[in-house]
């Protein structure tokens, strides 16, 4: 796994010829990579953080309703919107990183500002006077105070902050201490993509059973000081690997040339079209040889408009534009195009998770409300706990296709890859509403059963738990499991593959900024739901054996079916990159 003696100075020569070349001085140190003597801090980091954050995000929904006695439907709308933010943070941390920061620094600051909010959560749990009093079922709660709200939200700002820094610059980073201009480094970025997944995986499998059952079942203060204590271990395998770390500097803004094509292309507009692209656009030689020279594409024509040399235009001796905000490269106005191609199938995401987001949110409070004993000693699986089955089916589905499937489907299609990435999407997105069907099914009968036969008491909501054994909701959230293994995985790696080489911490956060706006999207049909069926039967109602959650489920399904239409038009349009 580690690079050897004799490739780490094969590496620093060449880098040093490559510096040479480029007119860059002599004496400058050359970067040296380390490759995999780096990865025990970084992969050790990103473990140790999962462990201390997931299991507490994924339990938050039972933390508001048990200990600060919010309505469930309050407690569903805040997630949605705490869920939404920390999900479109990255896309500002990216920004942040690539344009002023680094990704080390990003990451150094996210890590401590990640443990100040578990720090300060703990702290509501742990001290009585910072959440409301303990209540018995039946007993009118009291809600929380102003100041006890205050702090709790306090907690939720670092902890955005710090997924703000950590979610796109986590894995670039681990790439970044990797040699991509040698074999060795190629192999070592590939493997540690598979370690960083599986790392993440893992991290989340345990955080969504020991940690929330610890929560749940012994302690809400040791529950939540463990993963700060877990926390502040990664922050510590971080900057113990301070001094071996590759450190990237910013380069800029990535959204600059953007700007400058849209700008430029307005201030054109006037101009007459190019007959002929090749001979009439402004085409400078490609200097780089890390991203790749886009040839002319015939989509969105009026960017092309940016590339025309006028009169005005000036032309430095060393063939670039004197001026980029008046003329622009016929490579820059591509990458645009690349962009705006994307925009539609990325919009997509959005509506799909709207469905994935239920397991963190009606899914909690559809276990709460269903017999959750098995075995003979009666064990009680914690409700949150259940995201962990559609963890499973991501990670038993994964290496079933990887190893299985894809050997047949090249047979069939004679793609190396078996299918497209759109195509893969597209069975996330249908698989998507199967699930929303069948959880629809499984929440009608839970209801009936609660309603008709006699059921095991009184949820902490208040609603009595029906005597329909919670395993019946595996299935739903196997189904949600392998169409996120479809539609998620195949979402970072088509960003990846399709968006400009020097904006990937871009692309990285793009899947991140799908999930929030799908938290937001579900935060308002819950809203919306829960104000129009308000009257005589709430679909949405506190006990949801008075409600309808079964028609809110399918709803969503029927709103998925509009957005797989809508995907399949998007992908039937879409032109991959580099195709003429």
């Amino acid at each position: 796994m580690a690079t050897s003696a004799e490739e780490e100075k094969q590496q620093q020569q060449q880098q040093e010829m490559e510096k040479l070349e480029d007119g860059g001085a002599a004496s400058e140190p050359a970067v040296k990579y380390r490759g995999w003597k780096a990865m025990p801090y970084i992969i050790g980091n990103e473990t140790f953080e999962k462990l201390g954050t997931l299991g507490t995000s994924s339990n938050l929904l039972v933390y508001l309703t048990t200990v600060f006695h919010m309505e469930s439907i309050d407690a569903a709308t805040l997630l949605n919107g705490l869920n939404g933010t920390t999900s479109f943070a990255p896309i500002i941390g990216a920004f942040l990183s690539d344009a002023y920061l680094g990704r080390y620094a990003s990451l150094a600051f996210a890590s401590i500002a990640s443990l100040m909010g578990m720090f300060i959560l703990t702290l509501t749990a742990g001290i009585s006077g910072l959440h409301p009093p303990d209540c018995n079922i039946g007993e009118t709660c009291r809600k929380a105070t102003s100041w006890q709200l205050g702090v709790l939200f306090a907690s939720f700002a670092f902890l955005v902050v710090g997924a703000g820094g950590i979610r796109p610059c986590s894995m670039p980073f681990g790439a970044d201490q990797f040699d991509p201009n040698t074999e060795s480094g190629k192999r070592g970025i590939n493997s540690f993509f598979n370690w960083y997944y599986f790392t993440f995986t893992t991290a989340m499998m345990i955080s969504a059973t020991v940690i929330i059952y610890i929560q749940s079942s012994v302690s809400w203060s040791l529950g939540l000081g463990i993963p700060t204590i877990l926390m502040l271990v990664a922050c510590v395998f971080y900057f113990m690997g301070s001094k071996i770390y590759v450190k990237v500097r910013p380069e800029g803004s990535p959204f600059t040339s953007i700007f400058q094509v849209l700008v430029t292309a307005y201030k054109k507009r006037n101009l007459k079209q190019p007959k002929d692209p090749k001979q009439d656009l402004f085409d400078p030689p490609h200097l780089s040889s890390l991203v790749t020279k886009l040839p002319h594409t015939d989509q969105f024509k009026f960017l092309d408009k940016a590339a025309i040399i006028t009169p005005k235009d000036e032309i430095k001796q060393n063939g670039l534009a004197a001026n980029p905000w008046n003329l622009c490269s016929l490579q820059q106005v591509e990458e645009v195009k690349c962009l705006l191609r994307i925009i539609p199938v990325w919009s997509t995401g959005i509506i799909y998770y709207v469905a994935v987001v239920q397991q963190s949110t009606y899914v909690v409070l559809s276990a709460l409300q269903s017999d959750r004993r098995i075995g003979k000693d009666n064990f009680e699986i914690p409700a949150a706990s259940f995201t962990v089955f559609s963890m499973l089916g991501q990670t038993i589905w994964i290496p079933i296709y990887d190893r299985i499937l894809v050997r047949w489907l090249r047979k069939i299609t004679g793609k190396e890859d078996g299918i497209s990435l759109l195509q893969r999407m597209g069975i996330g997105i249908f698989l998507s509403i199967i699930a929303m069907v069948v959880s629809a099914s499984i929440e009608e009968k839970r209801r009936s059963i609660a309603l008709h036969s006699p059921t095991l008491g009184a949820s902490p909501g208040g609603g009595a738990i029906s005597s329909m054994s919670s395993l019946w909701m595996i299935p739903q959230l196997l189904i949600l499991g392998v169409s996120e293994a479809f539609n998620l995985i195949s979402q970072i790696e088509f960003y990846y593959k399709e968006f400009p080489e020097h904006m990937r911490s871009v692309a990285g956060s793009l899947a991140f900024l799908n999930l929030a706006g799908g938290n937001y999207l579900s935060g308002f049909l819950v809203t919306i739901v829960h104000t129009t069926t308000g009257g005589h039967q709430n679909w949405l109602a506190q006990d949801l054996n008075k409600g309808r959650l079964d028609l809110f489920y399918v709803l969503i399904a029927a709103i998925g079916v509009l957005n797989f239409i809508y995907f399949i038009i998007c992908a039937k349009w879409y032109r991959y990159k580099g195709a003429s």
